[in-house]
């Protein structure tokens, strides 16, 4: 699934395509996604010009003129295309705009969404109400971890693929910035000191914004919008590579939790 990087490289590739222009035709090629897309999303969304393209965790967000925000989720295998050749059986939604270039949303899957909320209300959108802060925003601190983690026993990785406590982390960037920060995955949350957790927030920025400048991990469908990959998996620490050394010289382990792969060194990290 696109984690927090792909959807930002996602956002940063259409920004240039799509901000400050009008969108001429917008046509929902089926009623549904994962669930059910809005009836009115042609209406609201032709004719209006984009303002801003953002994210909020693995959401993508572009805001209109009109006061209405299109919130996309990429699923499984979701992705844009920028000026396609052709418009296939599983581009989902068309977009044109006024300087005449073509965007389509790919989801061959159909696990993504497409939904639309009211800009100034982006907060009560339902699947936001809950979430965490944003890992590489000012809230997400050692601090604010220390009181998340407290009195919790649960693991360090577990709690950090929560939502409700930080905004947009999956399984790949957990694992790649636990393996940097050096604390074990299933380390009790609760018993990690302040310090470590400062040298945490550092690893998971550090993955994050290395993962963005690299276009993301391109596993099975993800692609950038502009058709290229995203190269990061060529730097991955500890990530699908089991049984492989570490940079320590012990191998890389792997244990499967509730249907995820998690990888770490067992030496590297406590």
């Amino acid at each position: 699934m696109p984690e927090l990087p792909e959807v930002e490289t996602t956002v940063r590739g259409l920004a240039p395509v799509l901000e400050g222009r009008r969108l001429t035709r917008v046509e929902p090629r089926r009623a549904d996604l994962r669930r059910a897309i809005p009836a009115d999303l042609r209406q609201r969304m032709t004719g209006a010009t984009v303002t801003r393209l953002h994210r909020r965790a693995k959401y993508g967000l572009i805001d209109t003129d009109r006061g209405d925000t299109m919130i996309f989720h990429l699923g499984m295998s979701g992705r844009w295309r920028i000026d396609p050749e052709t418009i296939g059986a599983h581009d989902h939604l068309v977009v044109e705009t006024d300087e005449g270039r073509v965007l389509a949303l790919c989801d061959p899957r159909r696990f993504g969404s497409l939904d639309l909320a009211e800009t100034a209300a982006l907060s009560d959108f339902a699947p936001f109400r809950a979430l965490g802060p944003e890992p590489l925003g000012p809230d997400f601190t050692a601090a604010y971890l220390d009181r998340a983690f407290e009195g919790r026993f649960a693991a360090v990785k577990a709690l950090l693929l929560d939502q409700r406590v930080v905004a947009g982390l999956g399984n790949i960037y957990v694992c790649e910035a636990l393996h940097l920060a050096k604390i074990s995955p299933a380390r009790e949350a609760g018993r990690i000191s302040r310090a470590r957790l400062a040298t945490l927030i550092e690893a998971i920025r550090a993955v994050l914004e290395s993962a963005i400048a690299a276009g993301g991990s391109s596993l099975r469908d993800y692609a950038r919008p502009s058709g290229e990959l995203g190269y990061f998996a060529k730097q991955w620490r500890a990530y699908g590579r089991e049984g492989e050394p570490c940079a320590c010289g012990a191998p890389i382990r792997r244990r499967i939790e509730s249907g995820r792969s998690t990888f770490w060194c067992a030496r590297c990290q406590r």
